[in-house]
């Protein structure tokens, strides 16, 4: 029996993407015991997946502030118990997933004899046995991750991103949608990322959820994290939308998710996850675009190229982020309105 570890330590949407390897090594090797690494937000996506034996959290914000207390002899006890858990697994197979110095690191660590990178960098590749380049213009959502499952012999012309939820995740996302007033059937918006060019404008937003109470007859609901709540506030201003930002957890999230008419969302882990649990779902790509093509029928993709786009991290617009300008409220609803109709 294989013993397999995936790492993919953070980034949530990355995490949503990979997790179609689980499904692809699952079919692979039916008898393997498939652990993940994650850091905490990432492990709470992935701990009621019952295709996973296991689920291990690399503790990095405490060794953080055991560090800032300097309390040095706790730190380095957690340390080495970590290190030792990890050995003790005896991994053969190591999928570093994130191609970065810290999860290569841990790969290393296990000491497995097989270690295979995605376009290993910061000097990772040299803890590597084997590095694999992400392919190029695959417009195909979690293509890297697809490509590394082809290398390991599993076919993936269909990648389905395999998230799962407990009936508690269901009953907490019920309550919250209830418990904020909404009768009826929602639509979740997902508004909210890292980085500000890959944001829509709040007065769109607040124009589609009007588009949504008037014509459609259901509720915008908002999620997003604890930082966003005063931004969500302000997007419900004057609206029938409500607002869940920074009141559930991520799994509870993701249940509210599961259970929408529709979502509409930028480049971030919720939107996302509306096309993992086959919800209509439109996508608003601009400074990023991680993918024009999914699985399911139900999503679109809304990206329009400028020269500059997509720019990434270094946006040359001087901030009006003039390709997201380009996707018009009237447009965003008509095409989620028709895919909600279709499904």
């Amino acid at each position: 029996m294989r013993r397999i570890l995936v790492i993919r330590l953070s980034a949530l949407g990355d995490i949503v993407m990979a997790s179609g390897l689980i499904p692809a090594l699952r079919a692979r090797w039916p008898d393997a015991h498939i652990a993940w690494l994650a850091e905490p937000a990432g492990a709470s996506l992935l701990q009621a997946n019952p295709r996973l034996d296991e689920v291990m959290v690399w503790p990095r914000g405490e060794w953080q502030r055991l560090r800032g207390e300097r309390r040095y002899p706790e730190l380095v006890r957690s340390v080495r118990a970590f290190v030792r858990e990890l050995r003790a697994r005896e991994f053969d197979l190591v999928l570093d997933t994130q191609g970065l110095l810290k999860s290569g690191s841990w790969a290393r660590i296990t000491g497995a004899g097989e270690r295979i990178g995605i376009a290993s960098r910061e000097g990772s590749e040299r803890l590597m046995t084997r590095v694999l380049a992400p392919p190029r213009d695959d417009p195909r959502i979690g293509s890297e991750y697809r490509a590394l499952a082809e290398h390991l012999g599993v076919d993936a012309q269909r990648f389905p991103m395999d998230l799962a939820l407990a009936e508690d995740d269901r009953a907490a996302a019920r309550e919250a949608v209830s418990g904020a007033g909404v009768v009826g059937d929602h639509v979740v918006f997902a508004p909210f990322t890292t980085r500000p060019q890959k944001h829509w404008f709040e007065e769109r937003w607040r124009c589609l959820a009007g588009h949504f109470s008037a014509e459609a007859g259901v509720t915008p609901v908002i999620l997003g994290g604890g930082d966003d709540r005063e931004a969500a506030a302000r997007l419900t201003a004057d609206t029938a939308a409500v607002s869940l930002a920074g009141k559930l957890s991520l799994r509870a999230s993701a249940a509210v998710v599961a259970g929408a008419r529709a979502l509409v969302g930028v480049d971030t882990a919720l939107t996302h996850m509306g096309s993992a649990f086959n919800v209509p779902t439109v996508a608003l790509f601009g400074s990023t675009r991680p993918y024009l093509e999914t699985d399911s029928p139900v999503t679109r993709v809304l990206y329009e190229p400028l020269w500059c786009s997509p720019c990434r991290r270094r946006p040359l617009c001087g901030g009006v982020f003039s390709c997201m300008r380009l996707h018009r409220a009237d447009d965003v609803y008509a095409l989620t309105r028709s895919l909600m109709e279709a499904a």
